[in-house]
This record gives structure tokens, sequence and C-alpha cells, in this order.
């Protein structure tokens, strides 16, 4: 067990960014296909393929899925992950062809970096063509490159850099493994501690604002933010669709433990379920399970990023609040 979605076997995961763009992806691949489902809380989502996982609907399993920067531009990484599993010949059989499974979710990063660079197709293919059972590098990569923590308006003095995070656990010969891409107008709270970790700087960059307060900073109408947590849970475990999206459903608790305020009008938090089917499990118990490493995911997160365009990063946003002391 190295504490990463990787742990759970057959999983892999590869990363790519724009780094000078401030923006890239990440794809979680299963070449063998995995049972999955989806919830979406957040009031601004950014996806694809997210009807396919409805447990009414025809397809059981998908083959990966990609977390993006980039907002709905981003989601054009995807079909670069297609054109890469298509080569392989895994997908789907229609008969005359593979039709790989590839749902999406993106974040929007894009006033961070540069606004017209965005992952595309060619990006999600080098991802996919990366994808290995390594456990896969946090912070600032991947989806995570442009992530930040904190409404877009308070400028890049005042918010906090997020990025991307993994965590796993294993329970007997269940296996549940979550990574996300942590860029939320909430502050990020460790459940361990309860304390904030990382979110809006107040304006002496002195401590934090706490993101609730900034409501009534920021005043009413118009858009306060552009944010969105994404993320895919991972399990051995043998669920349905239905079950899947149990999972999923239970796994942003995860993200509601972590984030103050979540699931807001401008957060589109989407988060997958993406179970391999090779050992009995109670759903309930793979939800409880889920709602944990996703929750150690996000944490993961923040403390991995570095500083970058211009945003502290948690260590030096934990010097700023030292020196005050």
């Amino acid at each position: 067990m190295h504490d990463a979605i990787t742990d759970v076997r057959g999983i892999l995961v590869g990363q790519a960014e724009y780094r000078e763009g401030g923006t890239g992806c990440t794809v979680v691949v299963c070449e063998a296909g995995a049972v999955a489902g989806v919830d979406v809380r957040g009031g601004a989502p950014a996806t694809r393929e997210t009807d396919c996982l409805d447990p009414s609907n025809l397809v059981e399993k998908v083959h990966a899925v990609v977390l993006a920067g980039g907002s709905a531009f981003g989601l054009e990484a995807a079909t670069g992950v297609v054109r890469c599993l298509e080569e392989r010949g895994i997908g789907y059989d229609v008969g005359v062809a593979h039709v790989p499974i590839v749902p999406a979710a993106c974040l929007i990063d894009l006033a961070v970096g540069s606004a017209t660079v965005r992952p595309d197709a060619a990006l999600g293919y080098q991802a996919c063509r990366a994808a290995s059972a390594t456990p896969p590098a946090q912070g600032v990569v991947g989806a995570g490159t442009g992530a930040s923590i904190g409404p877009k308006i308070v400028g890049a003095r005042r918010m906090a850099k997020g990025g991307i995070g993994t965590a796993s656990i294993r329970a007997g010969d269940l296996v549940v493994g979550a990574i996300v891409a942590v860029n939320p107008f909430g502050d990020v709270i460790d459940p361990a501690s309860g304390e904030i970790v990382a979110g809006t700087l107040n304006t002496a960059r002195d401590g934090f604002a706490g993101a609730l307060t900034l409501f009534a900073e920021l005043g009413v109408g118009g858009a306060l933010s552009s944010n969105t947590t994404i993320g895919v849970v991972a399990t051995n475990a043998r669920l349905d669709k239905a079950r899947a999206r149990r999972v999923a459903i239970m796994g942003h608790d995860g993200i509601a433990r972590t984030i103050v305020p979540a699931h807001t009008t401008f957060d589109g938090d989407s988060l997958f379920c993406m179970a391999t089917g090779e050992v009995a499990a109670e759903v309930s118990y793979v939800g409880a399970l889920a709602a944990q490493v996703v929750a150690r995911a996000i944490v993961n997160a923040v403390k991995a990023a570095d500083s970058a365009y211009g945003i502290a990063g948690y260590r030096e946003i934990r010097g700023l609040i030292a020196r005050r002391a």
C-alpha cells in the first residue's frame, strides 16, 4: 500500500500539464473496464458522458475518467484519451469498433497562468500514454496545476494554492482509494485537527479571512467565484452502477468534511466511483471508507502544493502565519 488510488489493482493514473499555461489533466484508467457511478453536487459543473453512468442506461463499464482544468474547454482532453485507448483496442465492443467510454469533469483555472491555454486532445493523449500503477505525483501537477483556493475575485495575492492529492485505505481484502483535484471556493480544513490548512488570506496576509465571511465582504450580485473540486474514488469492490453511484454520493461526505462551504453555486463539485469487481463488500461500508480517503486526498493535495503563479502554497502560508505569531 502506497496511500494512493493506484493501490487498487487494475487502476492506472497518468498526468500531464501545460506548465506555463497553468493547467493540466489527470486520467484514471482501468483497461479491463470498471463499473462506474457519478454524483454531481456543485452548482456549476463541466462534465462529459455522465448520462452513461445512469443505472437505467446500457453501458456498464467505463475505461477511463478524465479530470482536467480549463473549465468546459478542458473537456476536449477526453477526446485524446479516447483516441489513445482505441489505438490499444480498449473500449465497448460495437462489432465494427471498440468505443472507449470516458467520462470527464473539469475545474475552472482560467484565471491562473493563461486563460487561452487549456487541456486539449494532445494533452489528454499524453496523460493516457503515461498512465501507470506508480503512485501519482501530488500537488501542482495534472488537473491540480492551476487549482487555487478561494474566490478568484480577491486576486492571486490572497488566494491559496490548490492541487491534486491521493489516498487509500485497506480493510481486509477491500481496497478503496481516491484522487482529488482541489480548487474550491471554501476553506480547506484538516478533520484531524479542525484547523484551516488553506483558504483565502486576509488583506494583511497573516491569517485566513474565513470563507463564510467572504459572502459579506464581496457583497451580492454577480459571480463571486469560479471554482470546483473534482475527483475519482476507485475500489476493488463488486458493485453495480447504482451502488457505484451510492459510493460516489457518500464520498462527497469527504468533501463536506474538509471544504467549508462545499457544493456552492460557484463550485461544480463532481465525484466518480470506479469499481473493479474483485471483492464482495457492503456498499455502505465502501462508501464510508470512500469519504475517509476523499478527505485525506484533499488535505494531501493542499499540503503537497507549492507556491506557483503568484499564489502562496501551504508551506509559504505557514511561514506567513508564523511570522505574525
